[in-house]
């Protein structure tokens, strides 16, 4: 089927060799992973990954051809054909029939309801099908550089010709799709999750209480606060609950949130932010604490609702929104603005912070999950707070990109693993999981205490922007108890299954993936902020009162 290229060559045309590739990829993409696959999901990623294959095939034939490498002839190239395809092939059937094992390793360790088979043909099915429509649409492009070449050769010698067309073609799509296709989608998304914020007209009647910002003698504009900061700063547990937990009198915390929509300078945002503050009377309290939101606003009820228990409601929490899109995507598309935004509130609240008395303001402490988690560490300047420091963070499920946080792992002590290291004797940074508390690092505290929460089987955590050819360090050692032991690297297909990973993060059950639980919130937050009269007992009662879904915080029956 293979011809010379000086001949033409149909658009069905298939590579036997190239083929072979995309088919051992396809069966690649059937081990496991972070996070267990659905069959219609594994089928799309098995012919994504065929066509993949079947393309880095076809350019490694073109590669030898263009060094003029003998090729078999006659007979030992059928032999040769046959010998390669039926190889991929005993490799894709095996494959297939391990593939529930394989996701079943995956699901049992993440308390996550067991596979029957029965998805193994419909899986090669979708993959198959996927791979067709992708081998068409490259066809088109190459037949779009057969035509274009071939005028070409009339006014340039061909190999110029050769060279040429491809910049064009491939000039054509980047710029189609930087002007046209991703501006669009980009527009389409943020419109979308604006409108699902309830924003302006569709706002619910502010407020009538002036302690809630929002409220008629708020600087904060309920409108333009949207759902995730209406639902922030309302949900704040009562002084009532607060202590019937603590047995004490209790102060009721305060909460404030501007939205993205109150300006579109992030640093006037982070002003109004500080005023508000002031307002209330944050600066007064024993705790303020900078939160910076997820992508679309959201801030984790069991991350703030523990904290203002255990501290008893002393508690001021400032966060300001930077982006409606949810954090994959405004971590792709958005990463400027949450930087920007972080960096804005820092500056304005601590500076601020620093003109007060050292033996009367309150102790300050950092906060953020994922693109929040990010941001908040970047706004944590290192040089600025040398003399005068934070007193500690807790930054839960940091995006692989965190520069201070992998600057931290790459830190660790020799012979600790990569998802749960150990830093020096831990006295300002510590790593704990579902697993491990930081507590069990001892009592040796230093000046700042720094935690970060992470789940191993986080893809968010621990996607790797290298495994396409080379083997995240995690790979290497042995899997953590949510981690599947039959998890292999594979190059090129093992990226393609973490980026599917990533997209699937909150697709696992609260405690594993990207869903942190209260309860390790709490073990967290005892150790960084270190609230008075505390013991184990406390820490536990905290946590029989904390509900264990991700979206819901602390309640006092």
């Amino acid at each position: 089927m293979e011809q010379d290229d000086r001949q033409g060559r149909r658009w069905y045309s298939i590579s036997i060799f190239a083929l072979s590739l995309g088919l051992v990829f396809f069966a690649a993409s059937l081990t496991p992973s972070l996070i267990p696959r659905g069959w219609p999901l594994q089928g799309v990623l098995a012919g994504l990954v065929m066509a993949l294959g079947y393309m880095i095939g076809r350019f490694l034939l073109a590669l030898w051809r263009a060094l003029q490498i003998p090729e078999p002839r006659g007979t030992w190239r059928l032999v040769g054909r046959a010998i390669v395809l039926a190889a991929s092939l005993v490799l894709l059937v095996f494959c297939l029939s391990m593939w529930t094992e394989w996701q079943n390793s995956v699901r049992s360790r993440v308390n996550m309801e067991l596979l029957e088979g029965g998805a193994v043909l419909a899986i090669l099915v979708i993959g198959l099908v996927t791979f067709a429509v992708l081998f068409v649409i490259g066809a088109l492009f190459q037949s779009a550089f057969d035509a274009l070449r071939r005028r070409l050769y009339r006014v340039i010698p061909p190999r110029a010709a050769n060279l040429l067309g491809l910049v064009i073609v491939l000039l054509v799509i980047f710029v189609a799709s930087r002007d046209w296709v991703l501006p669009s989608a980009i527009e389409f998304l943020d419109e979308t999750y604006e409108t699902a914020q309830d924003l302006f007209e569709t706002a619910p009647p502010a407020p009538t209480d002036a302690f809630i910002p929002g409220s008629r003698e708020s600087l904060v504009s309920w409108e333009a606060m949207g759902q995730p900061g209406r639902n922030f700063v309302t949900g704040a547990p009562s002084a009532a609950d607060i202590e019937a937990f603590s047995g004490v009198p209790a102060e009721r915390p305060i909460r404030v949130y501007v939205g993205r929509s109150q300006d579109e300078d992030p640093k006037e945002r982070a002003e109004i932010a500080l005023q508000e503050l002031i307002r209330l009377g944050a600066f007064d309290r024993k705790i303020l604490l900078i939160a910076s939101p997820t992508g679309t606003g959201w801030l984790d009820p069991g991350a703030h609702d523990t904290l203002e228990f255990m501290q008893n409601g002393d508690v001021a929490t400032v966060a300001v929104q930077y982006s409606f899109l949810q954090s994959p995507l405004a971590l792709i598309f958005e990463t400027d603005t949450g930087l920007e935004q972080a960096t804005a509130t820092m500056n304005a609240v601590y500076h601020h912070w620093l003109t007060l008395p050292e033996d009367s303001r309150p102790e300050l402490y950092m906060h953020g999950i994922s693109l929040g988690a990010w941001s908040s560490m970047h706004s944590f300047n290192v040089f600025q707070m040398l003399d005068q420091p934070v007193a500690g963070a807790v930054w839960a499920g940091p995006p692989f990109p965190s520069y201070l946080w992998r600057q931290t792992v790459s830190a660790r002590n020799e012979g600790t693993p990569y998802v749960l290291p150990i830093v020096d004797d831990g006295a300002v940074v510590r790593f704990s999981s579902q697993f491990r508390k930081p507590s069990q690092s001892g009592d040796a505290w230093g000046r700042i205490r720094i935690n970060f929460l992470q789940y191993a089987s986080d893809p968010i955590v621990f996607f790797e922007p290298n495994s396409g050819f080379r083997e995240p360090e995690w790979m290497k050692e042995k899997p953590a108890p949510d981690v599947s032991p039959y998890l292999r690297f594979v190059p090129v297909v093992t990226q393609f299954q973490l980026a599917l990973d990533m997209a699937l993060s909150k697709a696992l059950p609260a405690g594993f993936g990207h869903n942190y639980l209260a309860r390790d919130y709490i073990d967290a937050w005892v150790a960084v902020s270190n609230p008075d009269d505390w013991s184990p007992v406390r820490t536990q009662a905290l946590k029989d009162i904390c509900n264990l879904g991700r979206d819901t915080g602390c309640a006092v029956e």
